[in-house]
């Protein structure tokens, strides 16, 4: 396990309980008080630090490297039933965005999601998840596959934003991501996107307009990383920490204002604490809200898309 710097006195007391344990396991000591002493300072520790995590810290473990991805919360939910489906029919096949169909509960989706790598070889094949228009084009042919054959829309967000280089700029980017978002705003099959990671820029926007759109407890989404923010603000990364909670990127200042409709709770430490509840309960809130979507009528579902979106942010006239 990978500790982050705030979670520095968790390791610590962990170590103490593993000595602890192997102490009496190789002696004929009696520890077991002792280990329990240990284990509730560290339950106490573990909910002191978070239960008070800042903005910054919940940016840190959307980025954790034990996190469970995209394609292992598909793995997960869909189990054998994912079939990937590949290529933009027009450049060729972006890594850095996946998709495929697969069933869920017995449901049929069609999955859509940013896949980063486990290490430094498949960051690299992956992108470090930054799709290029490509992957964007791929996952809208697949979004109106979908939508031809009546089947609902999942994508799972998590990205630090679009890839901003020279060729992916040369070949539409900005054209790519607006285009996705005009045709998911109008799409005629349900579509819940979760954020499972970090959701930054049109690069999370290009496939995050939903009819249900739900972030997981420690993730992030925003028009901009607190690090960039910092860059350009005071032109230098050390700001980071007071831009993460100007920006009011986290899940419950996403809630807060109307931007999400839900947040997936997650076991205690995070999403790569435990696994299996993890996907439990992405799974609970995806179907909870496919069946409050199915018997929509088509115009219903457009219209209310339509309208969510469009009452987002405030203006004056």
């Amino acid at each position: 396990m990978e500790y982050l710097d705030f979670e520095l006195p968790i390791k610590e007391l962990e170590d103490q309980l593993d000595k602890c344990q192997i102490i009496g396991q190789e002696s004929d000591v009696d520890v077991s008080s002792t280990c329990k002493q240990i284990e509730q300072k560290l339950e106490e520790t573990k909910k002191e630090i978070y239960k008070n995590l800042t903005a910054w810290q919940r940016v840190q473990l959307s980025r954790h490297p034990n996190r469970p991805y995209t394609m292992d919360h598909v793995r997960a939910l869909c189990g054998e039933t994912f079939l990937e489906l590949f290529g933009d029919r027009g450049v060729k096949d972006d890594k850095a965005m996946i998709g495929g169909l697969g069933k869920i509960n017995g449901q049929s989706f069609m999955i859509v999601g940013q896949q980063k790598g486990y290490n430094t070889k498949t960051r690299q094949y992956r992108n470090f998840g930054m799709a290029n228009p490509e992957g964007y084009r791929k996952a809208l042919r697949l979004m109106k596959m979908a939508e031809k054959f009546g089947i609902p829309v999942l994508t799972l967000i998590d990205t630090p934003g679009a890839y901003p280089g020279l060729e992916a700029e040369e070949r539409g980017q900005g054209e790519a991501i607006a285009r996705n978002i005009l045709e998911m705003i109008r799409l005629k099959v349900p579509i819940i996107s979760v954020i499972v990671g970090e959701g930054a820029s049109g690069g999370a926007l290009g496939i995050g307009v939903g009819d249900r759109v739900l972030m997981m407890e420690n993730t992030w989404y925003s028009v901009i990383s607190p690090e960039s923010c910092s860059s350009i603000l005071w032109k230098s990364w050390e700001y980071k920490e007071q831009a993460a909670e100007a920006l009011k990127l986290t899940s419950a200042d996403m809630k807060r204002q109307k931007l999400v409709d839900d947040i997936i709770p997650e076991p205690l430490g995070g999403a790569h604490y435990d696994r299996d509840t993890t996907f439990k309960t992405v799974e609970e809130y995806v179907m909870k809200a496919f069946n409050e979507l199915k018997d929509l009528s088509t115009e219903e579902l457009v219209a209310q898309r339509m309208d969510k979106y469009s009452k987002m942010g405030e203006y004056n006239e």
